[in-house]
């Protein structure tokens, strides 16, 4: 039974990947303090559901398919689940009853959104990438409000704005000598930090792993690899650190960033950009994906922030040469991204949120 109260209740939703969770997250303090109540939706046992209630949030789990662009015998029940997910997400918004929902993509959101679309509930709905993703592209025409990262995709969308990608305030408050004590490591050299996104790269742990002979001459290398992915019958070697996923250290980690590798997925991107941290993305192929982090990548790369290696180029070779001409350029990149203004997209999506209360 969903309790009460006097406060107007917003909804969010989003996941699948952390890249449709965290900036959901980074909106909640702001939020709050505006008097909102929260609550979330997300896929019933999603990875979404940590980090709801890890940020204090009431989590509601729906059925929802997945929205494949390949053969799969799963294809023929996902619609069934779709259907069971909207009829949930329907009741759901009528016992909390919100002001408003907030959507952050990711194939839970389309039974959410389709449902406040029938209850007339107003939906903003914000795409992070160059190009919109599938769910969102089914929602946008349902969206009272559509907001972008890129100025690029709003231009395409008739009636978007773009206000840039929320992140979390904390990740710019590290302390760069803990994050080289968390990692064991002295500072004498460079830190390259590698994350592969929520779930790790396979093809950025092996490239990495392999190069290490080569690299750690030059850098000290922190290597945030995924989910089961740390290799333990690597020998142990002296400035190279290996974790899993890296959680309320990260703000640390990042301070002691010297540059950086990952992929290029918009919200690493733009985390880059607001620490200023000089960087190398190898984008997925469009073999495993639509494309979309090359776009993002692209776009970096035009405007000077970002160092790109396509995935079909990477090798141990390659990957150690992009690394050593970024770390002597470091300065060319920092400065681009320092001539970038400042990003506001929390207290901008705020803005727009709180223009929905009573």
């Amino acid at each position: 039974m969903v309790e009460r109260t006097a406060q107007p209740t917003l909804v969010l939703t989003g996941g699948g990947t952390a890249g449709h969770v965290t900036p959901n997250l980074a909106l909640v303090p702001g939020l709050r303090a505006q008097g909102w109540h929260l609550e979330y939706i997300g896929a019933r046992n999603g990875m979404e559901q940590d980090l709801a209630i890890a940020a204090g949030l009431s989590y509601h789990g729906i059925a929802t398919g997945k929205l494949r662009r390949y053969f799969s015998w799963q294809n023929f029940r996902d619609p069934v689940n779709v259907v069971w997910g909207l009829a949930a997400a329907w009741h759901l918004l009528g016992r909390l009853q919100p002001r408003a929902v907030f959507s952050k993509g990711g194939f839970v959101t389309v039974p959410v959104v389709l449902a406040a679309a029938l209850r007339r509930i107003p939906v903003i709905l914000h795409e992070s990438d160059f190009t919109p993703g599938l769910a969102n592209r089914l929602t946008i025409p349902f969206a009272h409000t559509v907001c972008t990262a890129f100025p690029e995709t709003a231009a395409r969308i008739p009636g978007a704005i773009a206000v840039g990608l929320p992140l979390r305030t904390e990740l710019g408050g590290g302390d760069r000598a803990q994050g080289l004590q968390h990692c064991g490591l002295d500072g004498t050299k460079p830190v390259l930090v590698v994350v592969g996104g929520s779930s790790g790269s396979a093809v950025l742990n092996r490239c990495v792993r392999e190069s290490l002979a080569r690299l750690l001459p030059h850098f000290d290398v922190v290597h945030g690899c995924g989910k089961g992915n740390v290799d333990r019958d690597l020998p142990a070697k002296p400035g190279y650190y290996q974790q899993e996923y890296f959680a309320a250290e990260l703000p640390h980690i990042l301070a002691a960033a010297d540059i950086a590798l990952s992929r290029a997925g918009a919200n690493t991107l733009f985390e880059w950009l607001a620490l200023r941290i000089p960087h190398l993305v190898v984008p997925l192929s469009r073999r495993q994906s639509r494309g979309d982090q090359i776009l993002n990548a692209q776009s970096f790369a035009q405007q000077g922030f970002s160092q790109v290696l396509p995935e079909e180029e990477l090798n141990p070779d390659t990957l150690c040469q992009n690394l050593l001409d970024l770390y002597r350029d470091r300065d060319r990149y920092r400065q681009a991204m320092a001539a970038q203004p400042p990003n506001q997209a929390v207290d901008k999506l705020l803005q727009l949120i709180a223009d929905l209360r009573p």
